[in-house]
């Protein structure tokens, strides 16, 4: 049985959530212990299209990838869903589509279409009304009251501070399980969010290696007052650059020799994703064993 986030986001300890694209790096962030995983829509974007962060990716996309990191792992998936793709009604159908799927909980945001990364500049928002709505929409189209609605808010770039937490108070109101403003700007606004809607419900908050918001630990996050830290492309950032490395290595030496000490062989993968497990799982049912 999957844990209960819902539970989890209670506690005073926060919950620190990798991203993560696909199986395979779901399964390690599951293996190094972490408790949920973050299932980001910018790093779907970088890896699967090899494009930005700009409103490319579909649902029906990031529903097969949730489908798939499902099936591999047991911890809660928090899954980005961008502004829902479309109106309130496409937030249903999204909402549906990725419970099914395998999501904990959804991410919303009141950016218009086509959304882009939450620090990336020239962001347009769509009315607090009409985010209200989506998020009476979500919580309307929940199956279960385990799948939490996150709703965020990109306002503190185009409206600034005090209207993103005036948003936020408003998605709060409309029944929104978890608050994350995004992209605040220095501590001082972090500790600002905190103590303007800490007491309303849990409070998330975004590490991006390079982005507008200052860099700081789970921990220290967590001793600040939020309760949902999410790391979303740092794994992406760190596969490129290990891969634009193997890469130009290969293509200088026409060898993998001398990369050899930073990648798995044959059989280190192999053990790595559970092969020679599948493979005598698969035997005893051949054999018809009990």
């Amino acid at each position: 049985m999957i844990p209960s986030l819902k539970r989890r986001l209670a506690e005073p300890r926060p919950v620190t959530a990798p991203g993560v694209y696909d199986a395979l790096t779901a399964s390690l962030a599951e293996a190094a212990g972490f408790e949920a995983a973050y299932v980001s829509g910018a790093a779907i974007a970088y890896t699967r299209l090899g494009r930005p962060d700009i409103g490319l990716v579909s649902m029906t996309e990031v529903a097969e990838v949730v489908s798939l990191i499902r099936d591999r792992v047991g911890i809660p998936l928090v899954v980005d869903a961008d502004n829902g793709h479309g109106n309130a009604l496409n937030v249903q159908r999204t909402l549906r589509l990725f419970e099914r799927a395998g999501a904990n909980a959804l991410q919303l945001e009141d950016q218009t279409l086509p959304k882009r990364c939450g620090h990336l500049q020239g962001k347009s928002l769509v009315t607090t009304g009409e985010m209200v709505g989506k998020i009476h929409a979500a919580v309307d189209a929940r199956a279960s009251e385990e799948t939490l609605v996150i709703a965020r808010t990109d306002a503190v770039a185009v409206e600034g501070f005090e209207a993103a937490l005036e948003r936020a108070a408003r998605y709060a109101e409309a029944g929104a399980d978890v608050l994350f403003v995004e992209a605040p700007r220095d501590r001082a606004q972090m500790e600002g969010i905190v103590a303007a809607l800490g007491g309303t419900c849990p409070l998330m908050a975004n590490m991006v290696e390079g982005g507008d918001t200052p860099i700081s630990t789970g921990e220290e996050l967590g001793r600040m007052g939020f309760r949902l830290v999410i790391f979303p492309g740092g794994i992406v950032r760190a596969v490129a650059r290990t891969a634009q490395d193997y890469y130009r290595s290969l293509a200088a030496h026409g060898s993998n020799k001398p990369f050899a000490d930073r990648m798995f062989d044959f059989g280190g993968l192999n053990a790595l994703i559970g092969t020679p497990e599948m493979l005598e799982l698969g035997r005893r049912y051949e054999e018809g064993a009990e």
